[in-house]
């Protein structure tokens, strides 16, 4: 009788991994955005990386191995 993995939990602890993982580089967004709003400068880049960090968890969704889960991880753009 062998090990099996339950892909639905592992998938979710994956998500909880990336989102530990981006929550410094969402909070370091934060702070450029308000230096931006400070100084009335444009904000769109800021907010498109803060949408793609907060997406990277879809990317969850799509993969059916442990090894896809296991080499997820947050980019720095």
């Amino acid at each position: 009788m062998g090990w099996t993995i339950n892909i639905d939990k592992a998938k979710e602890l994956t998500k909880e991994r990336l989102r530990q993982e981006r929550e410094p580089l969402l909070q370091a967004q934060d702070i450029e955005f308000q230096k931006a709003q400070e100084t009335e400068s444009n904000t769109s880049s800021i907010v498109a990386e803060k949408q793609r960090l907060r997406d990277i968890t879809k990317q969850v969704d799509t993969m059916t191995t442990l090894d896809e889960l296991k080499a997820a991880k947050v980019e720095n753009a």
